[in-house]
């Protein structure tokens, strides 16, 4: 990969990726602050800045538009030069978007703690942020297909594809569900209200989700995971139908969200069809990317870099049988609001997600610095097992607190009273938390490991490493 690196703009990518890894270790520390403060509430130190409900927007934020966006925009203006086998459209352009995106970041690091928020879920930046991002958004998206124009190449890879989706469909529905009136410098107010709101911000909360998490993340691993097995991906033709099928049928599952609420209950069922129809589309990718990994079976016997690419794919299945299971009627009835919901959503985040940048990060970095192995392949060992033990602490734990708590909340006496108050419920789930917040704690102190060995990799002269093994 690196050979003839000299040809693409290639600086801009790093800085993205370095940014990327930054923002990984900073949101999802913040996540593991939020997991101590709920099973240890005095962590608050009755602070207004640091408290639950205005660090939980910035860790949800910190994650995705930091770790996530900053990855994606970094992994996709890489890809899109090689398989096109041309420069980026503007190189000047690409320092706009990356310093505009980074001050978005910087503007949530301030605003979201002050208290500044819409309460949108993963729409929380108020209007004056909004209107960066969408110009940010918009420079991005002609510097992305600028460069597909002016490709030598007829042929658009399909990774390509996956990354033209996201940045369309995010950029239609984030507009769309922040559109508000401005009653002030930092307050403003949504034009929706009641059930259309909710179908709006659920049509985005969703898709973000979708696009942002899934569809951009399919791209950079349909790129990665076959340089990485050295070989082809395993159906070419089956990666399109994934492509197609993702497009057609998941902007319109996010209403499943809203069952048992005031939305009318037609709108209520197609979220849920269309949620069950998405396992078909979901597999077909998840096997197609399995395939590819395994066609080179000597390699994957000792790679750990493609052990977390398995298991990102293997906690892809998990994720994307579970969603629809969530959203059939009588599941939803014992699981929604409950730990189980932030339990599925996790090991989608820390197990699909995370452990697809992590397997990106250890290939990728080396060889945009033009070093040919890790400095310590033993720290990438522990960080394996750190991060698979994290993962499975974090979502069984929260999986048991979430059945216990649903069922606890719908159990009744004979007169119809509830069995349980509220405070027992809670009494509950307390054990389950604190396994959360130690399976989260393993996951950062992996993070850590990563950016000190992917450091070391890339300021130590070639050939140098820790360890032979």
């Amino acid at each position: 990969m690196s050979q003839g690196m000299e040809l693409y703009d290639v600086k801009v990518v790093r800085y993205f990726i370095v940014a990327a890894v930054a923002w990984s270790i900073a949101g999802m520390f913040i996540g593991v602050v939020l997991a101590a403060q709920l099973y240890w509430p005095v962590l608050n130190f009755d602070s207004e800045y640091i408290q639950f409900g205005r660090l939980r927007p910035l860790h949800t934020s910190g994650v995705i538009y930091g770790f996530v966006v900053n990855m994606l925009m970094g992994t996709s203006l890489y890809i899109v030069q090689r398989t096109g086998q041309t420069k980026l459209f503007n190189q000047s352009l690409s320092w706009m978007v990356f310093w505009g995106w980074q001050l978005v970041l910087f503007l949530a690091l301030v605003t979201l703690p002050m208290g500044y928020t819409s309460s949108k879920e993963y729409a929380e930046l108020e209007w004056p942020i909004d209107l960066l991002i969408v110009l940010v958004w918009v420079l991005y998206a002609v510097l992305f297909f600028g460069t597909i124009a002016k490709r030598k190449v007829n042929h658009i890879f399909v990774a390509n594809w996956f990354f033209g989706a996201f940045i369309i469909v995010v950029a239609l529905i984030f507009i769309l569900n922040n559109l508000a009136m401005p009653v002030s410098l930092m307050k403003s107010y949504s034009v929706f209200a009641g059930a259309q709101d909710a179908i709006v911000q659920w049509w985005w909360g969703h898709n973000a989700v979708g696009f942002l998490l899934t569809a951009g993340i399919i791209g950079m691993n349909y790129y990665f995971i076959p340089k990485l097995s050295e070989r082809p991906i395993y159906s070419y033709r089956l990666s399109v139908i994934h492509f197609w099928g993702l497009v057609g049928f998941y902007t319109w599952a996010g209403t499943h969200h809203l069952v048992y609420s005031s939305v009318p209950v037609w709108v209520q069922n197609i979220g849920i069809v269309m949620s069950l129809i998405l396992w078909l589309p979901s597999w077909a990718g998840a096997f197609n990317s399995a395939m590819t990994l395994l066609q080179n079976k000597e390699k994957l016997k000792t790679d750990y870099i493609m052990w977390f690419f398995m298991s990102a794919i293997l906690y892809y299945c998990l994720a994307t049988f579970e969603g629809p299971l969530l959203a059939i009627r009588w599941f939803n009835m014992v699981a929604h609001n409950t730990e189980w919901i932030i339990g599925h959503v996790h090991s989608a985040a820390l197990g699909w997600v995370g452990m697809s940048g992590i397997a990106t990060f250890y290939y990728f970095i080396p060889r945009l610095w033009g070093k040919t192995q890790l400095w310590s392949n033993r720290m990438l060992k522990w960080h394996f097992w750190l991060a698979h033990v994290g993962v499975a602490l974090y979502a069984i734990a929260l999986w048991v607190a979430g059945i216990g708590e649903g069922y606890m909340w719908l159990a009744q006496q004979e007169n119809g009273s509830l069995a349980y108050s509220f405070v027992e419920a809670m009494d509950f789930k307390a054990p389950w938390l604190f396994v959360r917040f130690f399976g989260g704690a393993c996951f950062v102190l992996g993070l850590l490991l990563m950016a000190f060995n992917l450091y070391k990799t890339v300021s130590q002269e070639q050939g140098e490493v820790a360890d032979a093994n």
